[in-house]
């Protein structure tokens, strides 16, 4: 989880306390301000699960890159001890 996920998770909840509020004391405005600052948290925390999703596939790509290279140089090796005269 990183910091745009925590960030929009805690603008959520207070966007939602305040339109709450803006409910029970029948006052618009905050009830507005709350409904905006649930959206900015949706998007904040949407944000930040697609920058984990892309951390995620390059690191998987890292290891299979690592992981290929290792067994292309593992059978190069094994190649040319093969083609060694005896």
């Amino acid at each position: 989880m990183n910091k745009d996920r925590v960030k929009g998770t805690i603008d959520e909840v207070m966007g939602s306390a305040k339109r709450r509020a803006g409910e029970l004391t029948d006052n618009t405005q905050l009830q507005v301000e709350g409904m905006v600052q649930e959206v900015k948290g949706k998007v904040e925390n949407a944000w930040g699960k697609a920058k984990d999703v892309v951390h995620e596939a390059n690191q998987e790509a890292e290891v299979k890159h690592d992981t290929r290279i290792k067994v292309e140089l593992e059978c190069s090796a094994a190649n040319s001890q093969d083609k060694k005269p005896a």
